[in-house]
């Protein structure tokens, strides 16, 4: 009975790790609009890991909301924005490395996907990720026609209402909102 209740416990154990293992790493956004939570996802390690070790690095902190399409998306992690003038072109600025795509059908571009950027085209044909800028979807009927052609890594959970409030901005001609919105990013335990 003694061996039985100790192989129960190791058995026990045993799940508790692998459990824990598996749990979703948890993020906040702040933003002057309110703060989105959301989740990353496990089966896309690559996408989930870098953004995890960006934001324990405090890149996101301080770079803009620097493209904003009411109807669209929300898009961010430009490392040049936390020094941009008022109408500077963003969206080109990275840490110097790609991620190779993970694309998983199960992940679709849903009302809060954070998905990873990419440059379009025949100069990327494999779809390699941009190494820090994403885009979260704001419609609720979602961005559908981007599934399996950038990779989705994550979700929002909370804060729906701030994806659109920000989406709203007013913007210039390249869709760079007017008045900074600058974000800063943490892990959630």
């Amino acid at each position: 009975m003694k061996k039985i209740f100790i192989l129960l416990m190791i058995v026990s154990t045993m799940m508790n790790l692998e459990t824990n293992a598996q749990a979703q790493k948890k993020f906040v956004i702040h933003t002057d609009y309110g703060d989105m939570k959301g989740v990353l996802y496990n089966e896309t390690p690559k996408h989930r890991d870098n953004f995890a070790k960006l934001v324990k690095e405090g890149y996101y902190n301080g770079t803009l909301f620097h493209r904003v399409i009411l109807g669209f998306m929300i898009q961010g992690g430009d490392p040049n924005s936390k020094t941009a003038k008022p109408g500077q072109q963003l969206g080109m600025g990275d840490p110097g490395y790609t991620i190779p795509a993970e694309f998983n059908a199960k992940f679709t571009h849903k009302r809060g996907a954070l998905a990873a950027a990419r440059t379009g085209g025949p100069s990327n044909p494999k779809k390699a990720s941009s190494g820090s800028q994403f885009y979260i979807v704001e419609p609720e009927k979602g961005a559908h026609f981007l599934d399996n052609d950038y990779t989705v890594f994550g979700e929002i959970t909370e804060g729906f209402d701030v994806i659109t409030k920000i989406a709203s901005a007013q913007k210039d001609h390249s869709d760079r909102p007017l008045k900074d919105i600058k974000m800063t990013v943490k892990m959630v335990d």
